[in-house]
């Protein structure tokens, strides 16, 4: 479980979307990656609460729709779907770009096929597949960061053959510590949300755990600090070894400290590396937006083709649908620039984080206070310092939302999240406004229970409760 939710956090946004960070930011970057890195563990400390009192496939979807009512669940689950199957065709067309430096005369839409082809049919088989698969790309990804990690550290200290010791040349020169100013950290955050989202992901795995739990419990405590270590710890690495406006930087900040060190062959072992890393946050994208939608047609939120699965307990309709992204990206990739893919998907992605985080945390401030007074005994998980850190980590993200919109550079992703937002808003509320009016016909005649039952799904009362959540 632990290795679940490093695989889906760990992917090209690190390995490659760093870069990018490193190049807006300069080396204040570090504290756009250490501000959403708080921020990122305290909604996770949220949603381990959560998760803990009630394990469910659909996770914070399934807690919305509990706490605020069907239209939130609807919204939140369907948006959060949207942002994965967005992701599966950014990670296929980063790993395909991999494949053709490594393999030149296999082009990107072909690579991105394969790739697409072979973890469609991995999570099609059962779920142990995606867990066995996920736990050793994992495994690959975290070994290499912990060695960069200590050749940078030695590097840093001197201790490394052949290097001296760069000291704060690299930090606070070349323009200082922050050379843009403190508004491109706030446009650098973009990206650092797209990076670490998916820590989430441990919960939704949960439903299908064996102990859930207990896989909550201590996968949330010991997947944190691991993560922030990684990208905290190598962003560093890198910003106090090589210039920030180094160009190499913005084009693989890896390899270019580790080539800067000397390390022989160091471009083509971090493209395996890197390639590695973007398949596990592949699989782990196929998983997560499958398992959403299949939990949103259980609720009756989403076509019910979408909950059937095969005698392995696969949703394969869903996968399939999630994978439709993915597919689209890669025919998209044929006939256009695969910067103008990657770039366009980076953006259309980048702010549904911010919508998501959002939804946990009011979906929290709401549901602790209802289990405070009905049954406290299941807070076995609790937020620390509730509610003023909730609280403030809900005004963090309104902040951040805001001045992403007032930046001309992140207005395009702000504008295009609020408008997919608006759409799920919409149909939550059309969904449950049906649901209800199907409640209080049945109410009204019992003999059109059989029909409604059949239309809206075996929870179609629950959602359609007039009591059951509030909007």
């Amino acid at each position: 479980m632990t290795m679940i939710a490093i695989g889906g956090v760990i992917g090209a946004g690190l390995f490659v979307g760093s870069g990018k960070a490193i190049h807006q930011a300069g080396p204040a970057v570090l504290i756009a990656y250490a501000v959403i890195g708080a921020l990122v563990v305290l909604v996770m400390r949220m949603l381990a609460e959560m998760a803990v009192a009630q394990p469910e496939t659909g996770s914070f979807s399934s807690y919305a729709a509990r706490e605020l009512g069907p239209w939130a669940g609807l919204s939140v689950g369907w948006l959060y779907a949207y942002h994965w199957c967005v992701v599966i065709g950014f990670e296929a067309i980063a790993g395909a770009t991999i494949v053709h430096q490594l393999l030149p005369s296999v082009p990107t839409w072909l690579a991105a096929l394969v790739v697409m082809a072979a973890l469609i049919a991995v999570n099609a088989t059962r779920v142990e597949s995606f867990g066995s698969f996920e736990f050793w790309f994992s495994m690959i990804k975290v070994a290499a960061i912990v060695a960069f990690l200590l050749i940078g550290l030695a590097a840093i200290l001197g201790a490394a053959p052949g290097t001296s010791t760069p000291g704060l040349a690299n930090l606070t020169g070349h323009g200082g510590f922050a050379p843009g100013g403190w508004l491109p950290v706030l446009q650098a955050s973009l990206v650092v949300f797209f990076s670490y989202f998916g820590t989430e992901a441990i919960t939704i795995a949960a439903g299908e755990a064996k102990h859930p739990v207990e896989a909550v419990r201590t996968g949330m405590r010991s997947v944190v600090w691991r993560i922030l270590l990684f990208y905290i710890g190598s962003i560093t690495v890198v910003v106090t070894l090589i210039p920030w406006n180094a160009t190499a930087v913005t084009e693989s900040p890896f390899v270019a400290v580790l080539e800067h060190l000397g390390i022989p062959h160091a471009a083509p072992v971090m493209n395996v590396v890197v390639l590695t890393a973007v398949l596990s946050c592949l699989n782990s994208g196929l998983y997560s937006s499958s398992r959403m939608l299949y939990s949103l047609a259980r609720r009756a939120e989403a076509p019910a083709a979408l909950a059937r699965t095969t005698r392995n307990g696969v949703p394969v309709p869903a996968l399939l649908l999630a994978s439709s992204v993915g597919l689209a990206t890669v025919v998209a990739n044929y006939f256009l620039p695969t910067s103008t893919v990657f770039d366009f998907l980076l953006q259309s992605s980048g702010s549904v984080a911010l919508v998501i985080y959002l939804s946990i945390t009011v979906t929290h401030l709401r549901g602790r206070a209802r289990l405070e007074r009905e049954d406290p005994g299941a807070l076995t998980v609790r937020m620390w310092a509730f509610p003023l850190l909730s609280l403030l980590v809900l005004a963090v993200l309104l902040g951040i939302f805001g001045g992403m919109a007032i930046e001309a550079s992140s207005r395009r992703s702000v504008v295009l999240t609020l408008t997919v937002t608006a759409v799920a808003v919409i149909a939550g509320a059309v969904h449950q406004r049906r649901a209800r009016r199907a409640h209080t016909m049945v109410s009204n005649d019992p003999k059109t229970s059989a029909r409604a039952c059949s239309r809206f799904g075996s929870r179609w009362s629950e959602a359609a409760d007039p009591d059951h959540g509030t909007a």
